[in-house]
């Protein structure tokens, strides 16, 4: 796998990092708030600017606050990305002056002789820009004075961008598309801990104190030449029961990631399962119509008492019936223990979920449906499918061609949906249809 320049994002909380991020991106990923703290780990996307395709990473403000148990933490994971980068754009605060703390962290980037872009956010018209000089006590070459929120003077930042990132060569310009796995539960299930464990360094800040991973943090990793997107949100939980704004903002990200994700992996804790909460969010996975898998993890601790794992995978199908077509891994993150197989796993689901079965294989379906099981409406009268083709996929979606208007009963569009699972395959990802009183049948 090639590799692939880094560009890192580093500053003082609310200096607008998350902004910019977003901007660069063009797209919104990383959460933004006006109270400070909101991103603790770095969050990475592949970023394509001046048709240069690099890693582009989000990090946490240098600061230490006592009031913030994770701010050290935070610093320090900041700082690790410091050291992994190729270029760094240093994001200060142009609506206020230069701190000393501020001119000491950029002495101490210069030490780590990377190409540095130091970054003026927040000035929103050229008044602003008459004040630039302050910044230039810094000694860099160069200052960029832009407002990310207003998009102003991005486009000298990005040329920039493409001047000093290097030109791939011509073997190494193709498309890089990642997968991308969600890891979704309850706080402290152990979703930042199976990250580090993927991907064998500690990158996530891991505690157990619930709320740790506030905004959705994304880590890439590299496996049999493929890339995957490692997408480890905050904990779901109800927000009732959230009283930090960021919090609340948190909760609701990690809902939208499960829309965004390619695949989605359910984290459930073996010591308590299924709670309510946990079968709420493996609903707003089927919901989604995302492939899914699920994981119990923390098999460590339940290792010793000998309990065969189709027991604890039958709980999982017994308490959560409307996902019985979803694998269950039985993971530990701390011993590192079949972690490896949520990616193997998370292949398997998408190849199900982009599956296309041709049109006279499901009429041959159709068929012995017809036969055995003649189709049943949701106003107990018998129908006949009299032509069936697939519409699409991720999830597959099939439209039934029947002889009534009305759709099919609920029990038995649920068995309709198991026998084509069976008969083709489709494990790990929801299946949809459609019914239409025939017309003229699509062409073939």
């Amino acid at each position: 796998m090639k590799h692939l320049n880094k560009v890192v994002i580093v500053g003082f909380p609310n200096v607008g990092k998350s902004t910019l991020f977003n901007r660069l991106l063009r797209q919104k990923k990383s959460l933004v708030h006006s109270l400070p703290g909101m991103t603790r780990d770095q969050i990475s996307a592949l970023c394509y600017v001046e048709e240069k395709e690099f890693i582009l990473v989000d990090t946490g403000g240098f600061f230490h606050s006592p009031d913030d148990p994770f701010s050290y933490q935070a610093k320090q994971k900041a700082w690790e990305a410091s050291l992994e980068a190729d270029v760094i754009l240093y994001v200060l605060d142009g609506k206020r002056d230069l701190s000393p703390a501020e001119i000491d962290l950029y002495r101490s980037l210069k030490k780590l002789n990377k190409t540095i872009l130091v970054v003026v956010n927040k000035i929103d018209s050229s008044s602003g820009e008459e004040k630039m000089g302050e910044y230039y006590r810094l000694g860099n070459p160069e200052v960029f004075a832009v407002s990310a929120e207003h998009k102003r003077n991005l486009d000298s930042l990005e040329e920039k961008l493409g001047e000093v990132i290097p030109t791939p060569s011509p073997e190494e310009k193709e498309d890089l598309i990642p997968l991308d796995i969600a890891l979704v539960g309850r706080s402290n299930v152990g979703k930042s801990s199976i990250v580090n464990s993927l991907i064998g360094e500690e990158k996530v800040i891991v505690s157990e104190i619930p709320g740790t991973t506030r905004d959705s943090t994304g880590t890439f990793l590299y496996r049999n030449k493929k890339v995957f997107g490692l997408v480890d949100t905050a904990g779901i939980r109800k927000l009732s029961r959230t009283k930090d704004k960021r919090d609340k903002a948190s909760v609701i990200k990690a809902k939208k990631d499960i829309r965004r994700a390619d695949v989605v992996c359910v984290i459930m804790d073996i010591q308590e399962y299924p709670t309510r909460q946990d079968i709420n969010i493996a609903h707003l996975a089927q919901e989604s119509g995302k492939p899914f898998l699920m994981a119990l993890n923390k098999w460590d601790m339940v290792f010793h008492q000998k309990i065969p794992p189709r027991i604890l995978r039958d709980r999982v199908y017994q308490r959560m019936g409307f996902v019985d077509y979803v694998p269950v891994l039985l993971i530990s993150a701390k011993t590192g223990q079949r972690v490896g197989r949520i990616i193997d796993t998370a292949e398997q689901v998408w190849s199900s979920g982009c599956k296309k079965i041709s049109t006279s294989l499901l009429n041959e379906f159709k068929e012995w449906i017809n036969q055995n099981y003649p189709p049943l409406s949701h106003r107990k009268t018998r129908l006949k499918i009299k032509y069936m083709a697939q519409s699409g996929i991720l999830p597959p979606t099939f439209i039934l061609f029947t002889n009534s208007r009305f759709s099919l009963a609920s029990s038995y569009e649920k068995f309709l949906i198991r026998a084509l699972r069976e008969a083709f395959d489709f494990w790990g990802t929801p299946i949809r249809f459609l019914v239409r009183k025939k017309g003229i049948p699509p062409s073939t």
